[in-house]
Formats: structure tokens, C-alpha cells, sequence
């Protein structure tokens, strides 16, 4: 199972969580989604991820990907 997790920034609050963890989970592939406030951070787990459509995701849930972090 792959990993990828990148820096978001603007999450705030549990509205938050869902709003990213609801567009990711929709990305081909995702199996999971972690999302951690206090670290400004949003994991994600699955098969074949595509970097560019997870990305797209977090910028439609309306969130700023600051920077991809090696998994």
C-alpha cells in the first residue's frame, strides 16, 4: 500500500477534517484518510495514488497544499 501525505494550511476544526477526508476519499485509489489538525497534515493510503488528483482534492475541499512530505 502506498503513502503520500502532504502540509496543508487553513484547517481549523472538525468541518474541516471532513470537508478534505470527503473529496480525497473520492480520488481512485484512496483507501484511507488521516487527517491530523494540530500538525497541519493530511495522509493519505491507498494503491496507484495520483499526486496531482490528491492535490486537486484538498484545493477543491478548499484548502492550500503547502508541500508534499516523502512517505
Amino acid at each position: 500500500m502506498a503513502q503520500k501525505q502532504y502540509h496543508v494550511t487553513g484547517m481549523s476544526c472538525e468541518h474541516c477534517v471532513a470537508s478534505v477526508t470527503e473529496e480525497v476519499s473520492e480520488v481512485p485509489g484512496v483507501s484511507e484518510v488521516v487527517v491530523e489538525l494540530a500538525a497541519n497534515t493530511v495522509t493519505v493510503h491507498g494503491t496507484d495514488l495520483d499526486d496531482e488528483r490528491l492535490r486537486a482534492a484538498i484545493v477543491e475541499a478548499g484548502y492550500v497544499v503547502a508541500d508534499s512530505v516523502a512517505a
